[in-house]
């Protein structure tokens, strides 16, 4: 007789989105409730974000994972115990002079910086990569609008 299989099937994956007001306050609630280095970085973080991209907009997608778009997803900001991982949806196509990008090196699209308890944050040069995502979003958000000749 075959034996079951003991893995789990896996979780279907809704892309819920929050309205950008409650998608704030999600992030709000999940920072407060990260009481330890982890939600001080997620709010530093998103804090260079906003200076980085003022028309930035915030929702909450995939359980509760806070997302920053202009044109599209910028990156995401997701906390596991032993980081915070800021993940670019078009990592792979961005400069990154200062070598920010230390995780998800090896695929073709996205590229991520974990970020370790009592790491600094080169402000500068996140500032630079959040900046370069808006560009690139709104360049293929331009590209897509043009009628091609």
């Amino acid at each position: 007789m075959p034996r079951a299989s003991t893995r789990s099937k896996p979780i279907a994956t809704a892309t819920t989105t929050a309205a950008p007001d409650d998608a704030a306050q999600q992030i709000d609630a999940k920072i407060a409730a990260l009481d330890d280095w982890r939600g001080k970085t997620l709010a530093q973080l998103r804090s260079i974000i906003h200076k980085a991209d003022p028309d930035v907009v915030e929702t909450v997608k995939w359980r509760g994972v806070p997302v920053w778009e202009h044109d599209g997803i910028l990156c995401t900001g997701e906390t596991y115990k032993a980081a915070v991982k800021m993940t670019f949806a078009h990592g792979a196509k961005l400069d990154d002079p200062k070598g920010l990008f230390n995780s998800s090196l090896e695929g073709n699209t996205r590229r991520a910086i974990d970020v370790h308890e009592g790491e600094k944050i080169n402000e500068a040069a996140f500032k630079a990569l959040i900046r370069a995502a808006v560009a690139f979003n709104t360049a293929k958000a331009k590209a897509k609008k043009s009628p091609s000749r």
